[in-house]
Order: C-alpha cells, then structure tokens, then sequence
C-alpha cells in the first residue's frame, strides 16, 4: 500500500470515527448543528484591547466575553485543557476545567474534536507565560465537523488541493485570508477613488448578443425562450461608451469578464476587470490618473510606493518611464527598424523565438509578438508603453500625426500588463472600416477578432464625445499588492479541470 492511499485510508477511518461520535451526541439529546449561540464578542479586539493589562488588572475588569470559533488545537491533561479557537478576526486560547463547568459539561467538551465550532462564555485571564485566555464558564457544540483538519505541521501543502478547498485552505492558511482581506479593500479603494472624481458606478450586460470591446475567443451560450445564441462578454467596452453617447461623462464598472482561452499563472477564463471611460480626456490624462492611482493605492494597502514583487522590488513613485511601442522595440527588445517593419524579416524572427506567425498575418501583429516576446519580460518597473500600431488597435483613435498608430498605451508592472487605455475612437466612419478588418481577419480563421457590432456603429452616429477609457486587471494589481506568485492565490474558487 502506497503512502498516499494509506494516509487516505487514515482520514477515512477518522471521519467514520467522528459521525458516530455525533450519533451519539444525538442519542445523547445534544445538537450537532443547533443555532442558538449568539457570539457578542470578536477576538481581535479583545486581545487588542486586553493584551496589556495584568492578571490584577483583568480581575478587577469584573468581565464575561462571548466567543465562538473553531478549535484550531487541543491539549487535555485529564481535569484541565487548554485550546485555541479561531473566528474570522483572530485566534485565542480558551482554558477549560472540570470544576468550573462541571462533570457533565466537561466530559461532553472532552469528545469535542479540532474543526468542531464552539460557543465560549467566560472572563479573561493571563497564564503564566503571559498569553491572554479565556476562562470557561460554559462551552456549547456550535457545529460538528466531520472531517479532520489537515495535520497540524504540514498544514495543507497541494497547491492545487489548495484550490480546490478552498474552504480548508482559509482555515488552515491565515496568510490566504489575508490576500483576500486586501483584496477586498483593494476594491473599495477604487471605488472610493473614482467616485470621488466625479465617476459613476454602473453595470452592463455579463450576456451578450455580439461580443466586443476585446480581441478574445468568447464563451458561446443559448437562451431557450429567445431561441437565440449568446455570449458572455470579453469586455464591458461597448456598453460603456454607449453610455458616453447617452450623456454620462464618466462611468466605470468592476466586474467579471470571461475569455474561453488558456490557463496560466496570469490567465483565469474568468476574471475580474475594472473598466473606466472619461469624457473630454485623452490617453495622456489616463497617465496621469492610472499613476495617481496605483500610487496611492499601494501607499493605502502596503504602507509604501514600495512594494515587493517575487525577487524584485517595485518602485510606483510617479512619474513612470514612457516608451513609444516602436522605441521599446528597439531600446529594450534590441531590434532596429530593419529588422522590425521588414514583414519577411520580422516574421523569420518570430519563428526563430519559437512563435507561430498564423498565414495572413498582418505586420503589426508581428510587431506585437516581438514585443511580448523581447520586451514585456523585462518591463519590471512601470512603464507606459504607448502609440501602437492601428492594426491592433480597432478600437483606438488614431494619432493625428501618424494615422498608422494610435493614441493608445498599455501598462507594464514586473513583467505583465497590467492596464490597457487609449482616446477612444468616436468616428463612426473610421470605426465601420476598423469592424470590417476584424471580419475579414474572423473568416481568415482569426477567432479572436472582433465581430462587426452595428448598433454600436449606430450609436458612434448619434455621437460621442472625444473621451478616454481604461481597463485594468484586478487579479493582477491583487497579485502585485500581495506579492502573489499566481492568479489563482488571489481568485476565490479558480477554475480547475475536474477530479476523477
């Protein structure tokens, strides 16, 4: 017998162990599953509020707190036990003693298990290596676990069990509630941040009849009662600055994008996305705002501008570097015009780096695949990358100057995109002609092209202020705030390929 298969028929034999344990409580008259406890009390601010005061001191306090938590770790010498409950705020240790609650009670708590979920009710004490701890005056089975928690030292180790339970790992792991915690406020700060400019927070539709606002292959659904197909959104894009047309000046929306793509470190199909759009600006004011922003959002959730990243450390102090698209070609990718806007040329380079070049294949899509390969990587520290080619740009304004690129950039953070933003394109023309391209591409077996969207031609038509629009990953900005190797360390309940 295997390690693996003997330590599964160890858990299996404990789990039998404990529902027979809660049969018995049953027979016994005592609920494995009451709800009757009412808590009054976290812990966390208990042991902020009482960690200093003396054993006299927390005597005189004269007080009785009403915890309840999950046995996290039990030590029993015969009348007395001590155990340490956790609830979501924090962990204490709980002293338990055959005189106070009484024979009954006591040898009831003693067939408790760690996992189980206890009601506590008693006042506060120092042992005599300092640790504040609740005295018990009553203890109440609140909810009966019938499984194990994973071994106290070894924890629970399987990444990808990790993912699969979650509901163990935020038990066992505190650091993992901790990203979430951050996570958490990461999002409110936005909020707070863009309302306070004036945005409006709305919401479009997750299902849609034609997909756009990204090039992505989309997930494919069907509604029975329209008898119609549709798809979840790669983008909130076209919804929004519909909104722009409709009158509203500056909107933004957090909220979940889906993208039937690979899955990677950086990549979930689903994921959250933070959108925004702002009348009367441009890509370069978007600069400004995304460098405020990121800035004083680290400053809020780490303390500083900067933050650690893996083996670096990230400096988010404004003003960042800025590189033309072309100048990052040549400065950091190491490339020269020759080699770059030469089609034959570049798309030989592309094969000799290891990436497909797809029969058809416009100059600028090469161009881009150059950037990813030779560039991104090295874009550690922030940096705007901006004035991409219009081919890969369908939704951008182009640049008055130079109608072969956009005003559009993207932002770079410790190897990744991490923001996508340009002056949007109003032109109801020029913007036929883009959709156009993107449907040829799309029958040259391109399935990440756009789609042709007349209504939204319709709406370019009715007219749309000049304006400037931004989206920006919320699991990567969470991945570097937390110093997270992987999205998935940042999403809740990753997808992952079924078990057996």
């Amino acid at each position: 017998m295997s390690t693996q298969q003997k330590s599964h028929q160890d858990e299996n034999k404990l789990i039998q162990a404990r529902k027979e344990k809660a049969q018995q409580f049953l027979k016994q008259g005592i609920p494995i599953y009451p709800n009757k406890f009412r808590k009054k009390h976290d812990i966390k601010p208990i042991l902020e509020q009482y960690q200093t005061l003396s054993h006299e001191e927390l005597e005189e306090l004269d007080r009785v707190f009403i915890v309840a938590g999950r046995i996290m770790a039990l030590r029993s010498f015969g009348k007395i036990t001590f155990f340490h409950i956790q609830d979501h705020s924090g962990k204490i240790q709980v002293f338990a003693q055959k005189n106070i609650l009484g024979t009954e009670k006591y040898n009831i708590f003693k067939k408790f298990d760690v996992g189980d979920i206890v009601g506590v009710k008693g006042p506060l004490f120092k042992t005599k290596t300092g640790e504040l701890t609740i005295k018990a005056e009553d203890i109440e089975l609140v909810t009966k676990s019938l499984r194990p928690l994973p071994e106290k030292y070894h924890g629970l180790k399987d990444v990808e069990l990790r993912y699969r339970q979650r509901y163990v790992d935020l038990i066992v792991n505190p650091k993992v509630k901790e990203i979430f915690i951050k996570r958490s406020k990461i999002v409110r700060f936005i909020r707070s941040f863009l309302d306070e400019r004036g945005f409006l927070e709305v919401e479009t539709p997750m299902m849609q009849p034609i997909p756009g606002g990204a090039t992505a292959r989309p997930f494919i659904t069907h509604h029975n009662a329209l008898d119609m197909q549709l798809y979840l959104r790669i983008a909130p894009e076209l919804y929004l600055k519909r909104l722009l047309v409709g009158g509203f000046e500056r909107v933004y929306e957090i909220n979940r994008n889906f993208r039937n793509e690979g899955i990677s470190t950086q990549h979930n199909p689903e994921f959250t996305m933070l959108e925004f759009y702002m009348a009367y600006a441009d890509f370069t004011i978007l600069m400004e705002l995304t460098e405020e922003l990121f800035s004083s959002l680290a400053k809020a959730i780490c303390g500083s501008m900067k933050i650690p990243y893996g083996e670096h450390e990230i400096d988010l102090t404004p003003p960042w570097e800025k590189l033309s698209f072309y100048e990052s070609l040549e400065k950091i990718g190491n490339l020269s015009p020759a080699e770059y806007q030469d089609y034959e040329k570049a798309k030989a380079l592309v094969k000799k780096l290891g990436e497909k070049v797809v029969e058809g294949e416009k100059l600028g899509k090469i161009q881009a695949k150059l950037f990813d390969l030779l560039v991104e990587p090295k874009l550690i520290q922030p940096h705007f990358i901006y004035h991409y080619p219009t081919e890969i740009s369908p939704l951008s304004r182009r640049n008055e100057e130079n109608p072969d690129i956009t005003d559009r950039f993207e932002l770079f953070i410790s190897g990744r995109e991490m923001a996508n933003a340009f002056s949007e394109l109003n032109d109801p023309f020029d913007q036929r002609q883009r959709f156009l391209e993107q449907v040829k591409e799309k029958e040259a077996g391109d399935e990440e092209a756009h789609f042709m969207d007349e209504d939204y031609i319709r709406a370019l038509e009715y007219g749309m202020p000049p304006a400037g629009g931004e989206g920006i990953g919320i699991d990567r900005l969470v991945m570097l705030l937390t110093n997270s190797p992987s999205i998935r360390e940042v999403i809740l309940f990753p997808l992952l390929r079924p078990t057996g």
